[in-house]
């Protein structure tokens, strides 16, 4: 058969199925083959709410987008070339984001009567039938009958047997994008080493899948996308979570601070929890504790007592732990707290993306109680935030909310990871004496940072009261004298608000420093931002990106740069919550751009709405 080598300069292709399917699994199979080839890449699963989704319904599908370019990418992309369809359900969800033209791989099995009903199809209706898919080059292949066929040697029931029917879709690909196979047999050898049924049974479908495509004369063209003109550098590619995980470890290392986690599982924050707890290497200890109340509770103990204390947490979790926020901030104490955002309000959308919480991090507890906040934008930026939230909190002895969200913790990019003696270092100092004049420890005499010292509980002549009552200065003695009130209330403040001093100058991520719109974003609408800022300026257009990493308190001269451009436009995943604060503190005419769907933000959309203000 003589097969036609095309290449490729950027893919999408979007793997769905019930939840069952192992869509999740496939998909960061082929993204780690991916990365293994130097080519730039970015993803975005898409899981269904409920732990065991009805199968063939359209609320279980389950999905997940991985864009693969020779080009430096910013985003998973707005719409697909290829959608892999193991149901009708799945096909009816994702078909809107398909290019005309796109490719569609569908398991003709999961298109029989029953999945039919199920994904809500009219009786008599089959799309693969009615010439509704005659717009998209259509890929029809029987998974369930090969896989079933190709394990007919195996002792296995059928239920076990068509688990392997993702491998065969992964193989399959693998022939049709001219990849190796050889990473996906490493991994499974590994996972399933002590299984041999479950071993052999997967990567005789693997093998079946690529045979398939070698073999059928149907398929005439394979496909291949060059490697990516990216820094030189080691690169891997990781998830938001495992970033976040990776990025405390160091901070841990860098500080000499013994790191404890505190945590009660929650999605989308759980796989932090799941990380952290393989370090023990690292002198990492984890809890998971039977709510968030004493998540957050143990994590405070652990840093009265020294350590590097963070808890993790959603949306939901961050409002049963803002008491305990608020003893923290009393205390003045290094904290870390992790809030992975997802929708709400309540339990919401526990497994879509938003950026709902910036207003709860801002104002979201009893009485004056301000904390720094920081903010990740990309799923490898997440070390560094998280790093930086670290620093900050350590140096300036406060509780530091670290925003992240469900499109960051679970997509992957490639990253090039640092070495130790690239990281900066974070500097801990303890109080472990007395001073030459003092004859009593003072906890809330300050420095010219406003921070009070870090003394360990133990230490002799430096025994202090610790608790939510307001506290005296100074002595910290319980004091409800209102001029002392007022005074620690605004104290507090000030002291967050002088991090700014120790903080870089914030940049503008493209275009001129000077011109007629400027984008400001935070958090996971980078990517989409900057992809059409790219476009605009390729275009000949005045716009600008500034991204924030400091969303509490704001770089110094933010300001300054707010004042350089005609129009301001703040595009969010929520109903418009920087930009309440953009406005109250700068006074500037803002424009709001908000999604509130559960999914990310895109390229188009955004050059539309910028072109608005242009």
């Amino acid at each position: 058969m003589n097969v036609k080598e095309e290449v490729l300069q950027d893919v999408v292709i979007k793997f769905a199925g019930d939840s069952g399917d192992g869509m999740q699994l496939t998909g960061t199979q082929f993204t780690n083959n991916t990365a293994m080839l130097g080519i730039d890449l970015a993803t975005f699963p898409d899981f269904p709410a409920e732990i065991r989704a009805p199968l063939g319904t359209l609320p279980g599908v389950s999905g997940f987008q991985l864009r693969f370019s020779s080009d430096r990418i910013f985003t998973p992309g707005d719409t697909c070339d290829v959608l892999v369809a193991m149901n009708a359900a799945a096909l009816k969800s994702n078909l809107n984001a398909l290019k005309k033209g796109g490719k569609i791989i569908v398991n003709v099995d999961g298109f029989d009567v029953k999945n039919l009903r199920l994904a809500n199809y009219p009786d008599g209706v089959n799309p693969l039938e009615n010439g509704s898919l005659d717009n998209y080059e259509v890929i029809k292949i029987d998974v369930t009958k090969i896989t079933r066929e190709s394990l007919k040697e195996f002792d296995m029931g059928t239920k076990e047997k068509d688990r392997a029917k993702n491998m065969f879709v992964l193989g399959f690909l693998y022939w049709m994008y001219n990849r190796s196979m050889d990473n996906t047999i490493r991994f499974l050898t590994e996972k399933f080493s002590k299984k041999p049924d479950i071993l052999n049974s997967n990567i005789k479908v693997l093998q079946a899948g690529y045979n398939y495509g070698d073999t059928t004369e149907t398929f005439t063209t394979r496909y291949s996308v060059e490697k990516a003109k990216m820094p030189a550098g080691n690169y891997r590619s990781i998830m938001g979570n495992q970033a976040v995980a990776y990025g405390l470890i160091a901070a841990s290392q860098m500080s000499g601070l013994q790191l404890f986690l505190g945590s009660y599982p929650i999605t989308p924050a759980s796989d932090i929890l799941h990380e952290l707890s393989r370090h023990k290497a690292f002198g990492v200890k984890t809890f998971q504790a039977e709510d968030e109340i004493a998540a957050i509770s143990s994590a405070i103990g652990a840093a009265y007592g020294g350590s590097l204390g963070v808890t993790s947490t959603s949306g939901p979790g961050m409002a049963l732990k803002s008491e305990a926020m608020g003893l923290a901030v009393m205390l003045e104490i290094p904290l870390v707290i992790c809030n992975i955002q997802r929708g709400g309000p309540s339990t919401g959308l526990p497994t879509k993306t938003e950026q709902s919480d910036l207003l709860q991090a801002y104002y979201g507890r009893n009485g004056e109680c301000p904390m720094p906040i920081v903010s990740a934008s990309t799923p490898s930026d997440c070390f560094d935030a998280v790093y930086e939230a670290v620093r900050i909190s350590v140096q300036h002895m406060t509780p530091v909310i670290f925003l992240s969200d469900g499109y960051i913790a679970n997509g992957a990019e490639p990253w090039k990871y640092p070495e130790s003696k690239d990281l900066a270092p974070i500097e801990v100092k303890f109080k472990n004496e007395l001073g030459h004049h003092e004859e009593v420890f003072q906890p809330y005499l300050r420095d010219e940072k406003l921070v009070r010292p870090w003394a360990i509980p133990g230490s002799a002549g430096l025994e202090h009261r610790v608790g939510g009552l307001e506290k005296q200065n100074i002595t910290g003695n319980v004091s409800y004298d209102p001029e002392n009130h007022q005074m620690m209330v605004k104290v507090r403040q000030e002291k967050i608000d002088k991090i700014a001093d120790y903080l870089p100058e914030q940049k503008i991520d493209n275009g001129p420093e000077k011109g007629k719109v400027l984008v400001l974003g935070w958090g996971s609408t980078y990517g989409a931002i900057k992809s059409a800022v790219v476009d605009l300026l390729k275009e000949g257009h005045s716009v600008s990106h500034v991204h924030l990493r400091y969303v509490r308190p704001f770089p110094k001269n933010l300001g300054e740069i707010l004042k350089n451009f005609e129009h301001i436009l703040i595009p969010e995943l929520n109903n418009g919550q920087l930009i309440k604060i953009i406005r109250d503190q700068y006074l500037v005419d803002a424009k709001g751009h908000n999604k509130i769907m559960g999914i990310p933000l895109t390229r188009h959309e955004l050059v539309e709405e910028i072109k608005k203000l242009l």
